[in-house]
């Protein structure tokens, strides 16, 4: 059964901060306020080229701070995807918010609606981090917003950000221990993007902010993807979604934009495993077997794995599939 998210983007609505980061109509790609209106439109529209079985299907209310805005507003727009969810059209309802805008009555309420997932932008568990970037919570408000949130059904997703003001391999790394003892379902993984219109682009012009170039941010996302997966915490997304602002030629100003990220950490995971097996082989050609559906994640982008592994160790390697493999499973046969 396959996921899909409908997402509903509710831009910059409910937060009195602006983190250094943060342009959120830039993020989302969208500049006008929602209604409940525009919420069935969007639910509408979708649902009409998603599979009718086989799926579930989530109304996700991302963007902003969900939990910001008046329970009122709230309602009101829960209660629009509701009525999907209500006739059986959806399967539930997702939210995404601040760790500091969660309490008992917030949690009701979007109890009372169906709310059937709960993401927290956590950011980062290092309070000078939080400070630097300007987030406007604390450590001890994501460890309190977990605890609540714990009381109820939900399931609770975290988000962190790697290259932020002030923040650190190390730092991102104790992030990741920290958000694994709150013990997630899911976790997200954003790298920093300077973005036009923002304190960060004004930070990084004056050359008070250097931002993770790409290889760097593969590289420590790689090792949090693993860390997390370790622990039986799925990682669903690593990288922000591609837009027409967030890509290489739209709204990033400086950071670790790709288009296929999360194909690049993949890939680059694919490349540890196989030159751990060709360690100790003395050949000058290897055919590789992997799981079909894993091919282009072990070839690489613009073949770059192929092309590393030629140029370090002088074999010219042949990808091919074999379902009999799992995931990141991997067979080597040398010549």
């Amino acid at each position: 059964m396959k996921t899909y998210n409908i997402p509903v983007f509710v831009p910059h609505r409910g937060c009195p901060f602006d983190c250094v980061f943060c342009n959120q109509k830039r993020i989302t790609g969208v500049r006008t306020d929602i209604t409940a209106e525009k919420v069935q439109f969007i639910i509408e529209q979708y649902l009409r080229t998603l599979p009718k079985t086989d799926r579930y299907i989530e109304a996700a209310f991302f963007g902003g701070s969900f939990t910001g805005i008046s329970l009122d507003e709230q309602s009101e727009l829960l209660n629009a995807a509701n009525y999907y969810l209500a006739k059986g059209r959806i399967d539930g309802i997702r939210i995404s918010t601040r760790p500091d805008y969660i309490n008992h009555d917030i949690l009701d309420n979007l109890q009372k609606y169906g709310v059937t997932t709960i993401e927290l932008g956590v950011q980062s568990m290092d309070n000078d981090v939080l400070i630097s970037s300007n987030r406007g919570h604390t450590r001890e408000d994501v460890i309190r917003a977990v605890e609540l949130i714990r009381e109820y059904p939900f399931t609770l997703g975290l988000q962190m950000m790697t290259g932020l003001p002030g923040d650190s391999e190390e730092k991102s790394l104790k992030t990741a221990d920290e958000l694994i003892a709150l013990k997630p379902d899911i976790v997200r993984i954003y790298p920093t993007l300077t973005l036009k219109d923002t304190l960060l682009e004004d930070m990084y012009m004056s050359g008070e902010y250097i931002p993770q170039t790409v290889d760097e941010a593969v590289q420590l996302s790689k090792r949090l993807l693993l860390k997390f997966e370790g622990n039986n915490i799925k990682v669903i997304r690593i990288g922000l979604q591609s837009t027409d602002e967030i890509c290489e030629h739209g709204s990033v100003v400086a950071g670790p934009v790709h288009s296929s990220f999360g194909e690049l950490v993949e890939s680059s995971i694919y490349y540890d495993i196989m030159n751990e097996n060709l360690m100790n082989e003395n050949c000058g050609q290897a055919d590789i077997f992997v799981n079909p559906q894993e091919v282009s994640k072990a070839v690489g982008n613009r073949k770059m794995n192929i092309l590393r592994l030629k140029r370090e160790k002088g074999i010219n390697i042949k990808i091919y599939p074999d379902s009999e493999l799992e995931k990141r499973e991997v067979r080597c046969v040398c010549y």
